[in-house]
């Protein structure tokens, strides 16, 4: 059993040392003229100009093939000078938009913000409320809570009081 072993690592290792470069000819592995080389060192790879596209993964595109480069969701055709691509100058989105979809060489805005939104609640364009008792607000057009407080005019008494849903102190002493 042991000598098998033996002279089974003596043919892994002399079998590989009898096949030479020189061995393979190039009728055995038919290449491009262009994979062709003097030295075994340089690597030629295919020059697609005029026959195909590349894109950024590698993957190569027949003349007049439609294809998406890399992230990109406009669409390029594949030509003889290379790959020509849309670039359509897209609409800017909305600044009130919530929802924007990806889906075309352009972004689209599906949802457009409606409401304001103050301190944890949302309210409808144009109501009014009151988030103190001392505070009037409004939800504007735009999207912004404008919010205006109470002026209350010094009381004229020593101890004025403030009552609970009032916003300026009363004098309830004289």
């Amino acid at each position: 059993m042991a000598l098998h072993i033996h002279e089974a690592w003596i043919l892994l290792f002399v079998i590989p040392a009898l096949v030479t470069p020189a061995a393979i000819s190039h009728e055995d592995y038919p290449a491009d003229e262009g994979d062709q080389t003097s030295s075994n060192d340089n690597l030629i790879f295919d020059d697609y100009r005029g026959k195909g596209c590349v894109d950024d993964s590698g993957f190569v595109y027949k003349l007049g093939e439609r294809f998406f480069p890399g992230h990109s969701n406009c669409p390029c055709v594949c030509t003889e000078d290379g790959p020509v691509c849309d670039q359509p100058e897209c609409p800017k989105i909305h600044p009130k938009c919530t929802k924007v979809e990806h889906n075309g060489c352009c972004p689209e805005c599906k949802e457009v913000k409606n409401f304001c939104e103050y301190h944890g609640k949302n309210y409808k364009i144009l109501e009014e409320f009151k988030p103190s008792p001392c505070e009037w607000c409004r939800c504007e057009p735009s999207n912004e809570v404008h919010c205006v407080v109470a002026d209350c005019a010094v009381p004229e008494c020593v101890n004025p009081v403030y009552e609970p849903e009032q916003c300026c102190p009363v004098c309830k002493n004289g």
